[in-house]
C-alpha cells in the first residue's frame, strides 16, 4: 500500500450553516455536497475539505488544524473578519513564505499558506 495524497481534511462544528457560510464568505470556498447538518464539502484545488457534525465525524474527534494553500494573502484578513472569523498571527518564513492563523466563526484555528512572490 502505498499512500497517494489527500483525500480530505475535515473540521468538526457545532453549527454547520454558520461554519459554511463562514468559508464561503472568508475563503471563497464552493460548496460541492452537503448531507443535511451532518456534513458540508467543498472542493480545494484536488483535494476536499468538509465540515462534520460530531456524529459523523471519527469517535473522539473534537478538530483539525487546515492549512490552505493561496497563491497570495491580499485583502485576506480583512475577509475573514467581515465573515466573523478573527486573525492571531502571522509567520514569515523568509523565501519559503508566509503562514497566516485564524480562528474561523467557531474559534477553531485554521491557517493560510502562500509562497513568497518573485519580483
Amino acid at each position: 500500500m502505498a499512500i497517494q495524497k489527500i483525500q480530505s481534511v475535515y473540521t468538526v462544528v457545532r453549527d454547520m450553516d454558520q461554519a459554511q457560510r463562514f468559508y464561503e464568505r472568508a475563503l471563497g470556498l464552493t460548496l460541492k455536497f452537503r448531507d443535511q447538518s451532518k456534513w458540508a464539502q467543498f472542493a480545494v484545488g484536488g483535494s476536499n475539505f468538509a465540515l462534520s457534525s460530531t456524529e459523523e465525524a471519527a469517535p473522539g474527534a473534537a478538530a483539525s488544524v487546515v492549512v490552505f494553500d493561496a497563491d497570495n494573502v491580499d485583502g485576506l484578513r480583512e475577509s475573514v473578519e467581515a465573515a466573523g472569523g478573527r486573525f492571531v498571527s502571522e509567520r514569515d518564513m523568509g523565501t519559503h513564505g508566509r503562514v497566516l492563523v485564524f480562528l474561523d466563526a467557531e474559534s477553531q484555528i485554521f491557517q493560510v499558506f502562500t509562497r513568497q512572490q518573485s519580483e
